[in-house]
């Protein structure tokens, strides 16, 4: 199957099947990623990077995780997750709450404008979805998706 999906002897010069699907994944991510942040900024003037934040929050157990649980979730630096939740603290989507147990440790939380932001956001993004898997792959090659890619992201 990967040989009919196969890139031009220049572009992949080993013809390695590995890289040819390494390279199929890069390209789908980025053009997925792109297209729905712009869906998403155009629609609701919100970036995907504040997208994901939110989310990761809604997803929490309490709707707050420690800024490195954070980090590790949106997969970003420390620094650049800092620099992120700034911004998403200054448009009061989130709010930073001190850790009683840890006086290192510092959480972010989601607020109610977060919370809202977010679900105006849902509307967008599940269009998006709808129209470029939903459409595009049967309910059992997302299941099989989903099963291929769940294996290649456990951490090691």
């Amino acid at each position: 199957m990967l040989e009919s999906m196969s890139m031009s002897s220049s572009a992949c010069p080993s013809g390695d099947e590995k890289v040819v699907l390494f390279g199929l994944l890069l390209e789908t991510n980025a053009r997925l990623t792109k297209d729905v942040g712009t869906a998403l900024e155009a629609s609701c003037q919100l970036p995907l990077a504040w997208f994901e934040v939110l989310l990761q929050l809604r997803q929490s157990e309490d709707g707050r995780l420690k800024m490195s649980q954070m980090a590790d979730a949106i997969v970003r630096s420390t620094g650049g997750t800092t620099r992120l939740v700034d911004r998403l603290e200054e448009a009061e989507l989130v709010r930073r709450e001190h850790c009683p147990s840890d006086r290192r440790s510092v959480f972010v939380g989601i607020t109610d404008a977060g919370n809202a932001k977010l679900d105006e956001a849902f509307g967008v993004h599940l269009d998006y979805l709808d129209r470029h898997l939903g459409a595009r792959l049967s309910s059992a090659e997302r299941e099989v998706l989903a099963t291929l890619l769940s294996k290649l992201n456990v951490a090691r």
